[in-house]
């Protein structure tokens, strides 16, 4: 059920849902969350359905705000709310509000959303594009508990990672790090199966992919060993080699789909890798609604730091970004192994190999 509101009012909104809902049988709210996408008009869409097939796993009520760029001076000094909203099948397993800002009210957004918002119930805002560098000082931000970004969006990935790292406040996360959950379990089940001391590390992929700076930084923040970041025709993430005093381990994915993981000793295995979509990505980050101190412990880490460490190699070939560079690192020795249990949350443990 669609009900189009011109020129409207909070109350007005609230009203609608309340009444849609009696419409369709179910006057009582079943919603656990309220989900914040604050976005444009041309990848609205795309967040839409994302949002609404993630909400088959959250039911939530979902707000989409869009801030329309008025043409004319006079037009800006004019405010107008117009608003959509969808109730039942139109909107997943929630409720679905579109708000379209005209005007002044475009730079007070928040309280535009305040009223809609879900009584005692978490509220998550995520940004699929043009998100401000510092999340939790946004009006929108300020709201929520949680905050999604996207790196992978921005022109210049890895400037943004610093930017984000600057700016961090528990609560801020990026889907750039969601993509990476798969490879943190399994290179942590990886060394879960051997007793070996990683002596470096080696991260192949897309030249401005910030997912794998990403695990580039995790794998150093969390392994103290040297990483190398090399580049890759793609998709993504490639392949990531970890060299050990037992023989190399290597997870290789080279068509976006399904890896070989190779352990020597053993024989390979086909693991299934496939690189997911939006909506498979929001719901994971909407499972935990606790700060993540592993992306902050990566984030923190810093490309900065890993280009200082390795000592400050020139750019590699192409590079738009002046931040990111190939380390190529002195070698020093650590000891990694982890329970997988905990891979995705945590990283590997280093301990000693006692065998």
């Amino acid at each position: 059920m669609k009900t189009d509101l011109t020129d409207t009012t909070a109350s007005k909104i609230n009203k609608a849902l309340v009444k849609a809902r009696r419409a369709i049988g179910t006057p009582a709210v079943g919603m656990v969350l309220t989900l914040v996408i604050v976005t444009d008009e041309e990848n609205a869409y795309d967040a839409l359905k994302a949002a609404g097939d993630a909400s088959r796993e959250h039911p939530s009520r979902t707000l989409v705000v869009i801030k329309r760029v008025s043409r004319s001076p006079r037009d800006r000094t004019q405010s107008r709310l117009d608003a959509e909203v969808r109730v039942g099948a139109d909107a997943g397993t929630g409720e679905t509000v579109v708000l379209r800002l005209h005007g002044e009210v475009v730079d007070h957004a928040q309280s535009v959303v305040l009223p809609l918002l879900l009584p005692d119930a978490p509220v998550v805002v995520w940004w699929p594009v043009n998100a401000p560098l510092d999340p939790a000082n946004d009006p929108l931000g300020a709201l929520a508990q949680r905050r999604v970004t996207d790196t992978y969006a921005c022109e210049q990935p890895v400037k943004e990672l610093a930017a984000r790292a600057d700016a961090y406040t528990p609560g801020d996360t990026d889907l750039s790090w969601t993509r990476i959950t798969p490879w943190r379990s399994m290179l942590a089940a990886a060394l879960d199966q051997v007793a070996c001391q990683v002596q470096g590390v080696e991260v192949e992929g897309e030249e401005f992919n910030p997912s794998c700076e990403l695990l580039a930084m995790w794998l150093a923040d969390r392994l103290d060993v040297p990483v190398r970041r090399t580049g890759s025709a793609g998709p993504g993430l490639t392949a990531v080699r970890m060299d050990t005093d037992c023989g190399p381990i290597v997870l290789d994915r080279a068509d976006g789909s399904l890896a070989t993981l190779a352990i020597q000793g053993q024989p390979k295995r086909a693991v299934a890798l496939k690189r997911r979509d939006t909506a498979e990505l929001i719901a994971e980050e909407l499972r935990r609604l606790d700060p993540d101190d592993t992306y902050a412990s990566a984030l923190r880490y810093g490309v900065e730091r890993l280009k200082q460490e390795n000592g400050g190699d020139a750019p590699a070939k192409g590079e738009r970004d002046s931040g990111h560079r190939e380390a190529v690192p002195a070698p020093v020795e650590s000891v990694a192994k982890g329970p997988a249990a905990e891979a995705a949350a945590e990283a590997p443990v280093k301990r000693a190999a006692a065998k």
